[in-house]
């Protein structure tokens, strides 16, 4: 599953000469950007408790921390009266890395924010800051004083059906094709029918893993944030791990060139986007070394492989997943050909014809839909699954009231049309043009 990334050009060049990394190709229908924020939806919906890789484990021992539902409880965690150390008043905490934002930390540089998993990159980080911005932004906009209690619950409701849109209507759609979201809203949800918000063992250990195809080996973090130059850097780089600002974009550190200039992850209409990489059963070359504050060594997995490919696979066997082929057979999707999966069966332990979840779902997305989005098994769990958890929350903008509309504005100033993550991030006050970047 390696992509084989010539790691030793540089990050420069595996950006700019595509050709470098044939098994990383472009993906026009993506923003760089829907990787990270996929991660960050991810996080707010899932934690796993405690589950040890490899090792079967009775499903009653599936225990998620997170509320299964997108309301941003990996931002607000208990909100100011639980979790005071993450507010000042009803406004977020904030700090600056030395040029731009910056996540608050401690005196040993840790993220003092509702999910430490938000600090694992530079992008998540970032993305997680303006969203810290963005409820500011709103609640100041709504508040006629020192804003109140009162204040503070309009804000959130309003921030959490906006980030809900985007999901629906800008994410979901580059992830599983607008088809399939049109198809799960009419018809309703055919697989994932719980009465309850509860996140299938088939997503988070397969699913949904499919964003770990779609990271780069390398990104342009800003434009001119590394003494005026751009900062390009490796997402992860064995050899700098630890190091006070290190070359890579990991997290947990804090240095002036350490921001996200957006322009290169979203569309800001300035053709400055760079696209993402195609859903396939190649990952980028630095995943199979990951530093270790991203190895959840401290929920009873113990530190196990660095592999990002090797610890999702081993999860299959955590939880007894069943096969690529025996999920599609079950809510009769169109089964991938035996020759679509020889290179599998060559390995052995008949892979070819029963094959993990994990990597049926990105050779699927490879084969039927050209990696631009994924195929119909993967696609149908990941949509059922987004779309069912809002329709299970009574608070989503999906029940809040009959068609609901964004009531924030786009960059253009309209509003009431759409909210993308670009008009999320102008708000939040990071954006290109905001920045003079």
């Amino acid at each position: 599953m390696d992509a084989l990334d010539p790691l030793e050009v540089g990050p420069v060049r595996l950006i700019t000469e595509p050709e470098l990394s044939p098994n990383n190709r472009d993906n026009p229908t993506h923003t760089a950007g829907v990787t990270f924020f996929g991660q960050f939806l991810d996080h707010d919906i899932t934690r796993d408790a405690g589950s040890g890789l490899g090792r079967p484990t009775p499903v009653r021992r599936s225990m998620n921390l997170r509320s299964a539902r997108m309301d941003l409880d990996s931002v607000y965690s208990g909100g100011p009266g639980d979790s005071p150390a993450l507010y000042d008043g009803f406004r977020f905490r904030i700090e600056s890395g030395g040029l731009f934002e910056d996540l608050p930390r401690d005196d040993e540089g840790v993220a003092v924010i509702g999910d430490d998993r938000n600090d694992e990159n530079l992008m998540l980080s970032g993305l997680h800051a303006a969203f810290l911005l963005f409820h500011n932004a709103v609640i100041d906009d709504i508040a006629t004083g020192q804003p109140t209690a009162a204040d503070f619950a309009e804000a959130q409701a309003t921030v959490r059906r906006h980030y809900q849109w985007i999901v629906v209507n800008e994410v979901l759609p580059q992830f599983v094709g607008q088809p399939m979201v049109d198809y799960v809203r009419t018809a309703g949800r055919q697989i994932f029918t719980l009465p309850v918000a509860r996140i299938p063992l088939e997503f988070q250990t397969a699913a949904y893993r499919f964003g770990h195809s779609m990271i780069r080996p390398s990104y342009r973090a800003n434009l001119a944030g590394d003494g005026g130059e751009p900062f390009f850097g490796l997402v992860f780089d064995p050899e700098t791990f630890g190091n006070p600002d290190p070359d890579d974009l990991s997290g947990h550190s804090r240095a002036p060139r350490r921001f996200v200039g957006w322009q290169t992850f979203f569309d800001f209409d300035d053709g400055e986007v760079k696209p993402n990489k195609r859903i396939d059963t190649k990952l980028s070359t630095p995943l199979f070394q990951l530093p270790m504050f991203a190895i959840p060594a401290g929920r009873g997995e113990g530190l196990g492989p660095t592999s990002l490919a090797a610890r999702n696979l081993l999860r299959h066997l955590t939880w007894e997943i069943p096969s690529g082929q025996a999920i599609a057979s079950e809510i009769n999707a169109e089964l991938l050909a035996s020759a679509d999966l020889a290179d599998l069966g060559q390995l052995g332990a008949g892979l070819g014809a029963s094959t993990p979840l994990f990597f049926y779902i990105l050779r699927e997305a490879e084969v039927m839909a050209d990696g631009l989005h994924l195929g119909p098994v993967g696609g149908q769990i990941v949509a059922e699954v987004l779309l069912g958890l809002l329709e299970l929350d009574p608070n989503s903008y999906l029940n809040a009231e009959v068609n609901w509309r964004p009531t924030l504005p786009q960059r253009n100033g309209t509003v009431g049309d759409d909210f993308r993550m670009a008009d999320l991030l102008t708000i939040s006050g990071v954006d290109p043009t905001s920045r003079g970047q």
